[in-house]
Parts: C-alpha cells; sequence; structure tokens
C-alpha cells in the first residue's frame, strides 16, 4: 500500500526536523518526507492538517501479560492498546509465566506478536533461570531467538556474585543487562518510606533500597566494564548516582516511568490501590529531581511502565492490592503534559519517547537501528499522527487495554493519537 500524509507539522526529535510537509510511504518504507516523488500514485491519502506527524513511539517498559497472565492482559488487548497510544515498538520483561528463559518461548512470543501486525515486539531474556537469581540463562541463544537484553524484570538478586558473572559474560559479548535498582532487603514495602506511610501504617520502602543498589552496579561496572540500562529510577538521590556515574564514563542508561514523573506518594490519597505501583511513588522533592534529570539528559527515557492488573487483583486492601497499573495508551499524552508543566522544548520531551528509547536499544534493533523513532527517508514507516489540541480522561470505557486501572483517570490529559502507521500500514485509526 502507498500512503500520503498531507499537511501535518512533520517533527523527527533526532534531527531537529520541524516542518508542515507531506510524508510518502510505501512498500514499508518513507519514500518522501517534505518531497514526494513525481510519479508516487497513492492508493490512501491522510489529511494531518493540524496535527502532528511523529516518529512511532518506543516505549522500554510494557508487560502485556502473555504467556501466564492472560486473565490480566493479552497480546491481543495490549498490542492494540500500544497503537492506540502511538508505540508502535516496545520492550517486554522476561516475568511471564513460563519465564522467558528458552529460545523457544522467546521465538513464541515473537512469532505470535508479528501475526497481529500491530507493534513491534522486543522481549528481554531472563538474566538468571526462572528469575531465580542462582544459574545465568543462555544468553547468546536467547540474544539469536531475539531478546534485546537481559533482566531480572522486579525480582531483585540476592546473589552479588551471580551479578558479578552476569555482567562479566554480557560485557565479552556485548550484551546489555536491564536492572532495576532495588536491595532485596529493603525493597519488601508497600510505599515510599516517608511520613505519609507512617501515618497510614504502610511497610515502606527506604530510598537505601534504590541507593544501595546503585552503588553496587557502579562498582561491578567499573570493574567489569559491562553496560547497564537501569530500569524505572524512582528517587532525586538515585538521580545523583546516575549523574555521577555518566561523569565517570560507566556505560549506563536509564529511565522513568510517567508514573514517578507526574504523581508523589500523597497520590495514595486514602489507600487508593490504583497507586499501588512498584516502584512506589516517592516525596515531591524525589519527583521534581526525576523530571529535571529528564529535562537536562541525566535520565534517557519515559516509560509506560505498563503493567494491566484485574478488577479483583485491585479491589483490595492497600497493601494487598497488585502493584500495577495501565500506561501505553497515556505515554505520549503524560509527556506532552510534562513539557508543559516544565517548559520543556517540545523536541526534547518526544524525544524521550521516541529517538532516545531507540538508541539504548542501540545494536540490538539490527537493521532496524537507523530508523525505529526516527521519521528518514529510507526508514522503516512507524509514524504517528497526533491531535495536539484534544483533551481526554483515561476512563475505563476509552482504554483498549484489558486492564482499566490507572491514576490518571480523572485527570483530562493533553493531545490524542489520531492514527498509527506500522512497517507502512495503518494500524490504527480513531476515524
Amino acid at each position: 500500500m502507498k500512503i500520503l500524509i498531507q499537511n501535518g507539522r512533520v517533527i523527527d526529535p533526532a534531527s531537529g526536523f520541524d516542518k508542515v510537509c507531506d510524508i510518502a510511504l510505501a512498500a514499508g518504507r518513507i519514500v518522501g518526507l517534505g518531497r514526494v516523488p513525481p510519479d508516487f500514485a497513492p492508493t490512501r491519502s491522510i489529511d494531518a492538517t493540524g496535527c502532528l506527524v511523529l516518529p512511532g513511539l518506543v516505549d522500554l517498559a510494557a508487560r502485556l501479560r502473555e504467556p501466564g497472565h492472560e486473565h490480566e492482559g493479552m497480546l491481543e488487548s495490549e498490542m492494540a492498546a500500544a497503537v492506540a497510544g502511538g508505540v508502535t515498538s516496545l520492550v517486554c520483561p522476561p516475568d511471564t509465566d513460563p519465564v522467558l528463559d528458552e529460545p523457544g518461548l522467546v521465538e513464541m512470543l515473537k512469532f505470535r506478536a508479528e501475526k497481529l501486525h500491530q507493534a513491534r515486539l522486543f522481549p528481554l531474556g531472563a538474566l538468571t533461570r526462572g528469575l531465580a537469581g542462582e544459574v545465568l540463562t543462555e544468553m547468546a541463544e536467547l540474544t539469536e531467538s531475539g531478546c534485546v537484553g537481559f533482566g531480572q524484570a522486579d525480582v531483585a538478586l540476592a546473589s552479588t556474585q551471580v551479578l558479578q558473572r552476569a555482567l562479566q559474560y554480557a560485557a565479552t559479548f556485548g550484551y546489555t543487562v536491564w536492572l532495576r535498582p532495588q536491595e532485596l532487603h529493603l525493597g519488601q514495602g508497600v510505599a515510599a518510606s516517608g511520613p505519609l506511610a507512617t501515618r497510614l501504617g504502610l511497610s515502606g520502602i527506604p530510598v537505601a533500597a534504590e541507593t544501595i543498589a546503585l552503588h553496587t552496579i557502579f562498582d561491578l561496572l567499573q570493574a567489569t566494564g559491562a553496560s547497564v540500562h537501569l530500569c524505572r529510577l524512582s528517587s532525586g538521590a538515585g538521580v545523583e548516582l546516575v549523574r555521577a556515574a555518566k561523569a565517570r564514563g560507566l556505560q549506563v542508561t536509564c529511565d522513568v516511568s510517567i508514573n514517578s514523573l507526574h504523581l508523589t506518594d500523597q497520590d495514595i490519597g486514602y489507600f487508593d490501590s490504583r497507586a499501588r505501583l512498584v516502584p512506589p511513588l516517592r516525596q515531591p522533592h524525589d519527583r521534581a529531581a526525576l523530571r529535571a534529570a529528564l529535562k537536562d539528559g541525566t535520565i534517557d527515557a519515559l516509560v509506560s511502565d505498563h503493567n494491566p492488573v484485574d478488577e479483583d487483583a485491585k479491589t483490595l486492601p492497600f497493601a494487598e492490592a497488585e502493584p500495577g497499573a495501565t500506561g501505553l495508551e497515556l505515554l505520549l499524552s503524560l509527556a506532552l503534559q510534562w513539557a508543559q508543566d516544565d517548559s520543556v522544548p517540545l523536541q526534547r520531551a518526544l524525544a524521550v519517547v521516541t529517538s532516545a528509547p531507540a538508541a539504548v536499544l542501540g545494536n540490538a534493533l539490527g537493521t532496524l537501528q537507523a530508523s525505529v523513532g526516527r521519521l528518514v527517508e529510507g526508514g522503516v514507516g512507524d509514524v504517528c499522527i497526533v491531535d495536539p489540541g484534544a483533551s481526554w480522561r483515561a476512563e475505563p470505557r476509552e482504554l483498549r487495554s484489558q486492564g482499566k486501572h490507572t491514576p490518571f483517570s480523572a485527570v483530562a490529559l493533553p493531545a490524542r493519537v489520531r492514527c498509527t502507521l506500522v512497517g507502512g500500514q495503518v494500524a490504527f485509526d480513531r476515524a
């Protein structure tokens, strides 16, 4: 199919391109950007007047809940949510059931996702078998099956020796290890340590749970020369450690979730289980530090931390409720809300959900490396068309995800995706 997108404001954050012009797509690729080939005869034209035309979003943290948790989410529903949010490429963690620690499981998941013809799926493989933290997985075989890195999801490693061996092995073969910094024994609570958790009688998780883990990771990076991506930083103290690590030249990138970027522990209110999240929401000064670090580039990417949870698991007392919230459909709106709130340049606000997360994936993208998260002639036709003047609320009936719970459900959100193209094909059209 040949598609012509006309009269939209085309923005490519990676190159700084920002111009009202046309885009021509054919055979899954962008064949014209700003100038349409004279012999181009589109089979479909899309009028994007008044809209932003962006690269498809890249989300580094999205649980699809399949296999093993189909009662909370299925590939069909969560991939539909992805393209409805303009997300054309996403990374899923390995904590499925069974765990993604065997090549056959990874290949099956990728095959199922590809048959849906929606977002591109990039799985993370388990760092240790069964995420048990004892025996390393066969990273080479998992890479061949399609894994873009290796992690423990939210399962903290008890053994520093196992982590050291994993980093040594990963460094030898150029793999990236994805870690959420959390010290095992300090990270057992349900809310951030502080006055609010004390007042509500909730078990607290101190900032030290994050900073102790970061110190360990950075010392091992210094010794091994490995590359690590830090998932969902949550504290101001953690930000300062990351900033210092980058200044030392360590190979480290990191992201922050939409939840930690916009919310604080005060949003728990009177035990609102929609705010039961991992990592826990922290104090306002932590949120301010995270927002500043995302703006100045210390934090590389913004993620949805999409984690659909079913009704039964969420409507429990706060401490017993399953942590998680839907996020894929909110990612772009909350990135733009952050830009409005903190006077962030539009190019930077869009970069943290397009080109910057694509750069985190880097070589793992293979032949797609030069064009995922980009709008470039010859690149893949992953495009998101957005109405910047729209306003909407993430109410259950508005969400395509099987998970309907989000702490942002009562908030008026700016901008809405109108159309999403993946590989030059329309994967979502709100019209």
